[in-house]
């Protein structure tokens, strides 16, 4: 009984499948765990985008234009001094933009 070739996906394009075909069994294994890894990140982009924009709430009105509606509110401590910072994740980054010093009052 003769070993036969795996059948590969029906909505996998044929360009894919020749150039499969035509590899390696090292550029194969090199290729498989490259598309897991790039799945593995497609699916986390899409579920942080699918929080961010479970997250995001009415944009305040004293956000600055070039802060995203998702930002929060923190305080940072310079010098003894206290600052109000908008704050929020772009990508892998954490971003800041100064708001305002924090009141005694506050």
């Amino acid at each position: 009984m003769p070993y036969e070739p795996p059948t590969p996906p029906t909505n996998l394009p044929t360009e894919i499948v020749n150039t499969l075909n035509e590899s390696s069994p090292e550029h194969l294994r090199d290729v498989a765990s490259y598309a897991e890894a790039v799945a593995e990140h497609k699916e986390r982009q899409a579920r942080l985008e699918e929080a961010d924009d479970a997250n995001v709430e009415e944009r305040p009105d004293d956000l600055p234009d070039d802060v995203p509606a998702k930002a929060t509110i923190t305080i940072k401590e310079i010098n003894d001094n206290r600052y109000y910072y908008w704050q929020w994740r772009d990508g892998e980054k954490i971003r800041s933009q100064y708001k305002g010093p924090v009141s005694p009052d506050d």
